[in-house]
Order: C-alpha cells, then sequence, then structure tokens
C-alpha cells in the first residue's frame, strides 16, 4: 500500500510540475527589427494565458512549441463539406482557403468573405478529450465485465474490486434512497454521468488536458438531459403539484404557481453552473499561482509555489470525485421527485 500511495503521490506531483510546463515554456524573448526584448522588458498577460489554457481550441497544445493538430469540419451552402487539418492555419495570417483562424477568449473559424454563411463542426480539443475519456470508460468496463464473467462466482480483485466500489456506492447510496423502487431503470443512465464526469475532470487535470467540464456548453447538456429524462418520466402527481399544491390557499396559487414554474428551471440551471464554476475555478486557481512567478519576475517563488500548486492539485482531485458525485445525487433527486407515487411524495409533512 504505501509503495502504491508513492506511486500516486509522485504521479500527482509531476502533473501539477509538468501540466503547467507551457506556463515556463513561454516565449519571452522576441526580435523586432533585430533588437532584442528581455524577459524584464516584456508585459506577462495573465489573463490572457489563463483563458487560452481553459478555453477550447482547434488543436491540442500539450506545451509551447509541441501541439496535436485536429480535424477541421466546415459546411458552407455554397461550397459543402470541407475537411482539412488545423495544421493549415499554422501561417503569419492564421487563413487557409478563405477562412480565417480567430484567436481570443473564443476561438473559432470565419470566412474572409464575412458575406458567407459557415458552420463549424470540427474535433476540438474538448471534443477530443471527451472521445478519449468515452474510449477510457469502454475498454475500461469491458475489462471489468470479461473479468465478472472470467471469474464468476469469485470475489473481485484488483481494478475489478476498485470499480465495483464506485459502482455499488452509487447504486445503493446514491441512485436507489432518491429515486425510489423503480431505480433501475434509471441507474445505467445515472451511472453513465457519474463516470462520464468523473473520468472528465480527472483527465482535465492531466498534463495539456482540456477543460471539458468547465466548458459551460458541456454542463448545459448534461443538464438538459436530466431535465428531459426527469419530465419525460414524470407522473401527473408531480404536474398537479406544480400548478396546485396540496395544503395551499387558494389566495396563494397566483404567487405559488410562478414560483414553481421557475423552480423547474432552476433546477437544470444550477447543475450547469455548479459543474461548470467549480471547475473552471479550479484550473483558474492553479494557473494564476503558477503566474506569480512572472508576475513578480523571480523564480526563487517557484519552489514555494509548486508546493503549494500540489496541494492544490490534491484539492482538486477531491473536488473531481465530489462534483461527479453532487451532479449524480441531484440528477437522482429530481427524477425520484417527478416520478415517486402521491401516497410517498413529500409535501412538506
Amino acid at each position: 500500500m504505501s509503495r502504491f500511495f508513492r506511486q500516486v503521490l509522485t504521479f500527482i506531483t509531476l502533473s501539477t510540475l509538468l501540466g503547467f510546463s507551457p506556463l515556463y515554456a513561454q516565449d519571452h524573448s522576441h526580435h523586432d527589427a533585430g533588437a532584442h526584448v528581455s524577459l524584464e522588458e516584456e508585459e506577462f498577460e495573465t489573463g490572457k494565458l489563463i483563458m487560452h489554457h481553459i478555453g477550447d481550441s482547434h488543436e491540442w497544445e500539450f506545451s509551447k512549441g509541441f501541439s496535436i493538430p485536429l480535424p477541421v469540419i466546415l459546411y458552407s451552402p455554397d461550397r459543402g463539406i470541407e475537411v482539412f487539418s488545423s495544421a493549415r492555419f499554422h501561417n503569419d495570417h492564421h487563413e487557409y482557403n478563405g477562412y480565417h483562424l480567430v484567436h481570443g477568449d473564443a476561438e473559432k473559424i470565419v470566412p474572409v468573405d464575412e458575406s458567407r454563411t459557415v458552420y463549424d463542426f470540427s474535433i476540438t480539443k474538448n471534443v477530443a478529450s471527451m472521445i478519449l475519456g468515452a474510449i477510457i470508460l469502454i475498454l475500461v468496463f469491458t475489462s471489468v465485465a470479461k473479468a465478472y464473467k472470467r471469474e464468476k462466482g469469485k470475489a473481485p480483485r484488483g481494478f475489478q474490486s476498485a470499480m465495483e466500489v464506485l459502482v455499488l456506492f452509487i447504486r445503493d447510496e446514491v441512485v436507489k434512497p432518491n429515486v425510489g423502487p423503480n431505480y433501475a431503470r434509471y441507474l445505467p443512465y445515472l451511472l453513465t454521468l457519474f463516470f462520464f464526469i468523473l473520468i472528465n475532470n480527472l483527465l482535465g487535470l492531466l498534463p495539456g488536458g482540456a477543460n471539458v467540464t468547465g466548458n459551460i456548453a458541456i454542463t448545459m447538456v448534461l443538464a438538459v438531459l436530466t431535465f428531459i429524462i426527469t419530465h419525460v418520466n414524470s407522473n401527473r402527481h408531480y404536474w398537479k403539484h406544480l400548478v396546485a399544491p396540496d395544503g395551499l390557499p387558494p389566495a396563494l396559487l397566483p404567487v405559488m404557481i410562478p414560483v414553481e414554474i421557475i423552480g423547474v428551471f432552476m433546477k437544470p440551471f444550477s447543475l450547469m453552473i455548479r459543474l461548470f464554476a467549480n471547475i473552471t475555478a479550479g484550473h483558474i486557481i492553479l494557473l494564476s499561482l503558477f503566474s506569480l512567478i512572472f508576475i513578480f519576475k523571480s523564480f526563487l517563488l517557484a519552489p514555494v509555489i509548486s508546493a503549494f500548486a500540489l496541494f492544490m492539485n490534491f484539492i482538486e482531485i477531491m473536488v473531481a470525485f465530489i462534483q461527479a458525485f453532487i451532479f449524480t445525487l441531484l440528477s437522482s433527486m429530481y427524477i425520484g421527485s417527478a416520478i415517486e407515487e402521491h401516497s410517498h411524495a413529500d409535501h412538506g409533512h
């Protein structure tokens, strides 16, 4: 166990120090008309660097000067589907075939001819990371399933045992108590939700990792999926409670009905914002810590800041599990409240 702990500690330490190597590898010298601009003369833009690392892009950058180009997929009514590598934009003007790659808070591809309409379906860094996460989950659970078939009737061991603990915890401590007797129907979705968020949270902490669950569009889709499943499967008692809560005086109905309806939409909104804000905040804190070295222009701070960042990385690993757990827990509660029978409904008694 001690050997395993040392390996995990070493891995986290290297991930913390290497994961932000682009910060150390920034090009702080430029040649303009033969003049050399030193590190002291160049202004370090913390905000620009942070937005670059937490944002999406059309290439997967692991460190300064080392990146993997990704497929660009564009559709326009006049040209149809166009597919090419994002490496085509690696020129002085960031242009290729009538398209311009705009770098900013949100990287995007726009046509040089502004009158054209273009739809971007490219495989960006976030999409590639989600595909990688899906492949990892498929391999992991395929391996676990084969282990169960191969050692049927035997106690699980190794990685199989670790995965069983997580699955049983979500089933017995999260889904069953909150969804109710019909939990089995929703268990596949809720388990998928938990492991999807967890794997993407953890991948985001690795060197060069993408900020998938820190992208509000992705958390919005997850929240909308929970919203749809909740309301497609809701019963008449759930809808009745929205428009005519039991025991409520008729005079209060004009006030309470709008409140209840707003509450219906606030639930997925809170799911979306909570996951997005917590994951993004963690990345910003770590990047801000390393930026202090360049803001104060003193590498003497590096050991202290690296030690504190290592501690924060441990916290971020905890947050990765906690946020996956909370999102799954609240989704279970929302589904359970929509499908529970009237005799078991909680109306405040």
